[in-house]
């Protein structure tokens, strides 16, 4: 039975280490499991009157695309010892009612950035949320890309222990939905 993730950038930019990481998992990803990689640089700033009008089209969007999904990847950059806005803004607008499409959804958590600690304190922040949202976070592997300079080159990801632990993590979430079903 195939197995279909849905990734997640926290960064919209265009060589983000982040979203090439998502790329290097479609690459990565064993047999009889897909990689799609989601766009939230449509997402508009949350702001209640215009979710009182309804969900904007990219939200929607979105949050069809989660809902569709076995398990989400999420790859994170860090931005003053957390999460970048334009993740949680997209967060905070999939998670508005009815029936949210996070509750009960496996989900994994990488990061690359420049510094030695690859996210960790990002990874750590985004986690309390998806606990918050009822989601499956998995605990292990733990994928935090530290020095990505050097870990990727020409948009790919060229670091051999990043890869083994991005398969690691989606052989995990694999696994997880497999719990599931």
């Amino acid at each position: 039975m195939s197995i279909n993730i849905l990734g997640i950038s926290g960064s919209l930019r265009a060589d983000s280490h982040n979203t090439a990481a998502l790329r290097a998992a479609q690459s990565l990803a064993p047999a009889g499991v897909t990689v799609q990689i989601a766009d939230i640089s449509g997402v508009p700033l949350y702001q209640e009157e215009v979710y009182q009008a309804g969900f904007p089209a990219a939200v929607e969007t979105l949050r069809e695309q989660i809902r569709a999904a076995d398990a989400l990847l999420i790859a994170t950059p860090e931005y003053n010892y957390s999460f970048s806005g334009v993740l949680k803004n997209a967060i905070d607008w999939v998670s508005r009612p009815p029936s949210h499409p996070f509750d009960g959804k496996p989900v994994g958590i990488i990061g690359a950035s420049a510094g030695r600690l690859g996210t960790a304190r990002a990874q750590y922040h985004l986690r309390q949320v998806f606990v918050f949202l009822n989601s499956q976070v998995l605990n292990k592997p733990e994928v935090m890309i530290g020095g990505a300079n050097n870990a990727f080159a020409d948009g790919k990801l060229t670091d051999e222990f990043a890869s083994k632990s991005i398969s690691d993590m989606l052989t995990a979430l694999a696994a997880a939905v497999e719990k599931n079903r």
